[in-house]
């Protein structure tokens, strides 16, 4: 118990006013650099997952600090199912949820984790009883969950997988695909014509997501018609932003820098994996051909196709294809030769940040 409580972590049947589990701010560099076991969750409109992780340090190399991957849960809980009509998170959503929480709680205290920083995205963002379910997961599981604005959700996005980025390119587009948002993220060069780190030069971020899509079109079934016009829907969203970074320098190496379930879907069909292969996919190139090809694929299987198929399966069948014209809308407003697929993101940003305060790693480029 006495790990329980440095923590935050505690069982249910226990009083609920735990510590909560984040990021102590007046922790100092160098405070807890080998004696902290760090985890981050996220939980969006989709999906809960958890990552937890220790720094590795290497003294002879400063800037390839790392994280080291201890453990890991992803489970999709559709927390913002049926929101977009009703306008709160559903009973059923809630439970579902709180079990998946549950089971991260479990997986935080096996590891001994001491320093986390938990978030909620989109759903509890726009639903009328986000505060609501934030206290229920507290009540019943002991986790302390913070809503986090837009911005910072597209920071620690561009933090989590900015390193993919082309080390030649001057700039990039960084995009999030969510269930019930999407942010898209310009990156610059810090200074032209060098491969100084890149800058958070500008961001949007709109409530349009796989799921909002799918509930408004229909995702099983999905004509060439439906198709084009959830493709239009988004980028019609999408092109104010557009036309905001058309005066921006776009060098030859301009490229895109994908981070969501639907990017990694579609590498893992481009691969024609029979089942999902994270270290085949993060880092993967594809280009515009590529992913043309790939979504034309995905576009030619009916549902059940793509619920037999090893990359998607039952839970993202009737979702992919939203994400997939999402994604069209994003290419033909943003044209570049080639997009780097991140199976990374929203966790290690937090994770990051998170060591990174505490002198645990220090800053990569």
């Amino acid at each position: 118990m006495d790990r329980v409580r440095e923590t935050g972590l505690r069982p249910m049947a226990s009083a609920p006013s735990a510590p909560e589990l984040r990021i102590d701010s007046a922790a100092g560099p160098g405070a807890f650099e080998a004696r902290h076991t760090y985890a981050a969750l996220d939980l969006g409109t989709n999906n809960c997952r958890l990552l937890i992780a220790r720094p590795e340090r290497r003294p002879r190399r400063r800037h390839n600090d790392s994280l080291r991957i201890v453990d890991a849960f992803s489970r999709i809980v559709r927390l913002g199912e049926g929101l977009g009509k009703a306008g709160r998170i559903s009973e059923a959503a809630i439970e579902r949820t709180i079990e998946a929480l549950d089971i991260c709680r479990e997986k935080m205290e096996a590891r001994g984790v001491t320093r986390a920083r938990l978030v909620a995205t989109q759903a509890c963002r726009s639903a009328a009883n986000g505060d609501e379910f934030v206290e229920r997961v507290r009540e019943r599981t002991g986790l302390r969950l913070e809503i986090i604005d837009r911005e910072t959700e597209a920071r620690f996005a561009a933090r989590g997988c900015g390193s993919l980025a082309d080390p030649a390119a001057q700039s990039v587009l960084l995009f999030d695909i969510g269930g019930g948002s999407t942010e898209l993220v310009w990156l610059t060069r810090e200074r032209r014509g060098d491969h100084s780190a890149y800058a958070f030069r500008d961001w949007t971020s709109l409530e349009l997501g796989v799921v909002t899509l799918a509930e408004h079109f229909g995702g099983r079934c999905v004509s060439a018609e439906t198709f084009a016009a959830m493709a239009q829907e988004a980028q019609e969203n999408f092109a104010p932003f557009a036309r905001r970074m058309a005066s921006e320098r776009r060098c030859p190496r301009f490229h895109l820098l994908g981070t969501s379930g639907t990017v990694t879907t579609l590498a893992g069909v481009h691969l024609g994996l029979e089942r999902y292969d994270r270290w085949r996919v993060d880092g993967l190139w594809m280009s515009d051909d590529d992913a043309t090809r790939a979504i034309m694929r995905l576009r030619g299987m009916d549902f059940e196709a793509r619920v037999a198929n090893g990359c998607i399966g039952p839970q993202r069948a009737d979702l992919v294809l939203a994400g997939c014209a999402i994604f069209e809308a994003i290419r033909a407003l943003f044209p570049a030769q080639r997009t780097r697929i991140a199976d990374r993101g929203l966790r290690e940003g937090m994770l990051l940040e998170l060591m990174e305060a505490d002198g645990a790693l220090t800053r990569r480029i």
